[in-house]
């Protein structure tokens, strides 16, 4: 067990776990940021989607002492008071069913319009297509974020 010093939500936090330990775990147990998700643990389903140093990643294949020298955002940290573009539109248009595939859909959301702010409908579906929603929302997922890059052009 060693102590690391981790840039989370762009705060300095530190831990003390093995440096094996998968970062999904630091997030959700040592943090208490829950929003990650924990689906299938081995990279898969985007249950966990968070964004290391700006792009899409999933937390449940990095370790720890991977992720020392990252800037890591979860959902808890996308905004302050739930007012990014992305989760305004998921509001707005409903997405959620169950809800527990969301954290890691609007995080790869975000990723894809932060790198991309006017993606086309293949754009989309390439950002999104490894993030599985048992309930089927995916309609719902990409108007969404569809607009959502609406809602980022206006306020431009």
């Amino acid at each position: 067990m060693a102590r690391y010093t981790l840039r989370v939500n762009g705060e300095r936090r530190e831990v003390d776990v093995d440096g094996d330990t998968p970062l999904l775990w630091v997030l959700r147990d040592e943090l208490g940021l829950t929003g990650v998700k924990y689906g299938c643990g081995v990279g898969l389903c985007g249950a966990c989607t968070s964004h290391v140093d700006g792009e899409a990643a999933r937390p449940c294949v990095k370790t720890t002492a991977e992720s020392v020298r990252t800037r890591i955002t979860t959902v808890e940290g996308l905004s302050r008071d739930g007012d990014h573009p992305v989760q305004r539109a998921w509001r707005e248009l409903d997405v959620a069913q169950c809800g527990y595939c969301q954290p890691g859909q609007v995080m790869a959301a975000a990723a894809l319009l932060a790198r991309d702010p006017d993606p086309d409908d293949a754009a989309i579906g390439e950002a999104l297509r490894d993030n599985v929603c048992r309930c089927g929302t995916y309609p719902r997922i990409r108007d969404a974020v569809r607009r959502a890059s609406r809602i980022m052009r206006e306020e431009r």
